[in-house]
Order: structure tokens, then C-alpha cells, then sequence
């Protein structure tokens, strides 16, 4: 059972009263004690090394040790440059459907009310075929996009919000037969009931500091409880507008397709084919650490999901019963959700660990084999088997 509301208050007011609040979790994954050790898992590929490369920071799992993610490790890509805007001369433009647009500087943003967010989310692409590293959980510092969207004034007519980026390149668009290369800048949008909700973002710290350029200096986007892609750097424009926004990475890049009912066959005659955008982060759990400590191991991991209430994370050891794990008092609403379970009367040898989590609307992770009938790669919420030998 967690600890009563009165505990957990008293451990924020510790933390914030360091400076700190949110940003350790010496509960679930506290340091290395003496005698204690980390059990290597079995199944990485031989040359697996995620950290940065030319256009991609990735984040190692497997050193996991607090709430958030230190900043220099967060996970970070994109489709095309990185810009190098200037703070000083930056202007965010909000365009289209208002009642007064607007250029509003980073001083006139950090002018109006701030607020804090801790956000877990990984990348649609993250995987078992990346070892998960793609994901990642920080604390940003902005003001509410519903707050600038009232000082600018959204109309009666208006529909979708649409959020540009600086960054822009070569990008082929296919239309039928037809592929044309154009130069894209990149976009996504959310419908308006979404951007009125108080939970999005418009930030410019990251754990504390200003914005990196890899992520996404001086603005960007940050919708919790959905995917990567959504969460738009180098913010340049926000454009409101009555017609559905189908830019090439809201309506073509970023989808899921799945075939439902029939005979459960992909190539049955009454198979239905659906496709659905990537926004919402799905339901998913894994298993990052495993620690011997004593006579016993302790499981550790991380949930990541939408922001709806959980209502179990379970471990099963080489296809025995699952068993509850415990979760982090320090976990919010859209942080990652760490968790543990402590394994006692492990054997010598090979074995296999897997976690699942369920929500309070009763969905439960999907196996891998229940993710068959998806034929594209975004999405993978599947659980992930892990390997140790004792």
C-alpha cells in the first residue's frame, strides 16, 4: 500500500525545500549499499551502447537511479536540423483564428505565471529493438498553453491548434502515384478541447536550466501523457485554425495500423483494417534494473502511460504467478511511475522477467503476440521478457 497523503507531503516539502522537488527518488533506486551489486541482463545485443550519436541522444535504462533523468542524458532526436535560434531576437507567433495576434518575446512568456511539470514519455519508435532508451523523464519549467491562448483570444469558429518548428528540410510527400520532395517544416496539432486543457505546456527550463539546443532551445511544446513527436521543439508559431491540419508527420509518418475482429487472421476476408494518429502514450511497463541486495533481488522499472490512475504493476519470474510490486511514493500524474519488487529465493541459473501493468479502467500491457495484428512499429507497449542468470 502506499504511504498516506501525509507522509507524502512531507517528502515534497524536504525536497522542495532543497531545491529539489521531484527531481530524486532515493526510495526505489537508492545508491549502490555495500555488498550490493547490479545483475547484468543476459539478452542486451554485443554491441549495445546507447548514448549519443551524430543526430540522436539515447538513455541508458540501466542507470536509472531517481525520478528524472539528468539532462545531459535525456533522450533526444529529430527529422531534421537542430537550429540555432537566438533567445534574445526569439518571438513566438500566434497566428490564424484569434482575436489578437501576437509576437510574444521569452521575457514577456516568463512574465506571465509559471509552472512546474514533471513529464515521462518516450519516443513512438521506442522499443525491445532499442532496449527502450528512448525514453526518458524530466522537469520543465513554463506557462500553461491555455494561458496564452486567452491572451490572445481563440475564436468561436476555431477547431485545431497547430504547432510549427523552426525546423524544417527536404521531405518526400507521396500523393497516389505521385512523390514530390518539398521542404517541410516540421508540425503537429491537437484538437482545441486538448489545447484548453490546463496540463500542456509551453517550456523554456529543463530540471532547472534553460533549454538545451538538442532540446529544443528557447521553446517547445510539452503535452503530457502523449508521445514524442507531439511535444514540438524550437516552437516558432502557433496557428489556430478551423480545418484539420494534415501535415506530413501528423497525418502520414505518425500512424498505427491494426487489423480487429474477424478471425483473428490478417489475410481473413472480414478482417477490419484501423488506423489511428500517434498521440497518447499507451499503456507500458519495463523492467530497467535488477539488484542484488543480501539474500535477496530487487526488480526495478518504470511505467509509462497517458496519465490515468494505475491500479497494479506485476512481475512473473519464468512464467510463475504474478506478484504486485510497489510503487514509488514520488511519482506524479505524468512522471514515469517507478516501481520494485523484491525478488527473495532466486536459484542459480538462467531466468526470464517480465512486468505488466494495469490501469484503473482495466486495460492490461499487451503481450507481444496480442500486438500481431499491428503492422507498423509505433506503439510497441508490448511487455518485454528480460533475461539475468543468477
Amino acid at each position: 500500500m502506499p504511504p498516506s497523503i501525509t507522509r507524502r507531503e512531507a517528502l515534497r516539502n524536504s525536497l522542495a525545500a532543497a531545491g529539489a522537488i521531484a527531481m530524486i527518488s532515493e526510495w526505489a533506486m537508492p545508491a549502490l549499499a555495500q555488498g550490493e551489486v547490479d545483475v547484468p541482463f543476459t539478452d542486451l545485443p554485443a554491441n549495445f551502447n546507447p548514448g549519443n550519436s551524430a543526430t540522436t541522444r539515447q538513455f541508458d535504462i540501466r542507470k536509472i537511479n531517481g525520478l528524472t533523468v539528468p539532462k545531459d542524458q535525456f533522450f533526444a532526436l529529430q527529422h531534421f536540423d537542430r537550429p540555432q535560434v537566438d533567445g534574445a531576437t526569439y518571438k513566438l507567433k500566434l497566428t490564424g483564428l484569434v482575436n489578437k495576434p501576437l509576437e510574444l518575446s521569452l521575457a514577456d512568456l516568463k512574465a506571465m505565471k509559471p509552472v512546474d511539470l514533471v513529464a515521462g514519455y518516450e519516443c513512438s519508435g521506442n522499443s525491445p529493438r532499442a532496449i527502450q532508451a528512448l525514453s526518458g523523464c524530466v522537469k520543465y519549467t513554463g506557462v500553461r498553453l491555455v494561458d496564452v491562448l486567452k491572451r490572445a483570444g481563440v475564436q468561436a469558429k476555431a477547431r485545431e491548434v497547430v504547432f510549427l518548428g523552426t525546423d524544417h528540410g527536404s521531405s518526400d510527400v507521396v500523393f497516389r502515384q505521385q512523390t514530390f520532395k518539398l521542404d517541410q517544416q516540421f508540425g503537429r496539432s491537437i484538437v482545441l478541447e486538448d489545447a484548453m486543457n490546463p496540463d500542456p505546456i509551453l517550456a523554456w527550463n529543463l530540471n532547472g536550466e534553460p533549454l538545451s539546443r538538442e532540446h529544443g532551445f528557447p521553446l517547445r511544446l510539452v503535452m503530457p501523457g502523449w508521445y514524442g513527436v507531439c511535444n514540438v521543439k524550437w516552437l516558432s508559431e502557433i496557428r489556430v485554425q478551423k480545418e484539420r491540419y494534415v501535415g506530413n508527420y501528423q497525418a502520414r509518418w505518425y500512424r498505427t495500423i491494426r487489423g480487429v475482429g474477424g478471425s483473428g487472421k490478417d489475410d481473413g476476408p472480414d478482417t477490419q483494417w484501423i488506423e489511428n494518429e500517434v498521440t497518447r502514450l499507451q499503456l507500458k511497463s519495463v523492467i530497467a534494473r535488477v539488484r542484488k541486495s543480501g539474500n535477496a533481488h530487487n526488480i526495478m522499472g518504470f511505467v509509462l502511460n497517458d496519465g490515468t490512475p494505475l491500479k497494479s504493476v506485476e512481475v512473473s519470474i519464468d512464467g510463475g504467478p504474478w506478484q504486485k510490486a510497489t510503487m514509488d511514493p514520488v511519482n506524479t500524474k505524468y512522471s514515469w511511475k517507478l516501481f520494485n519488487y523484491k525478488w527473495e529465493g532466486a536459484t542459480p541459473g538462467d531466468h526470464t522477467i517480465v512486468s505488466r501493468v494495469t490501469d484503473i479502467d482495466g486495460q492490461v500491457q499487451p503481450t507481444a503476440d496480442e500486438l500481431a495484428r499491428k503492422r507498423t512499429f509505433l506503439e510497441d507497449n508490448g511487455q518485454m521478457p528480460r533475461k539475468v542468470k543468477i
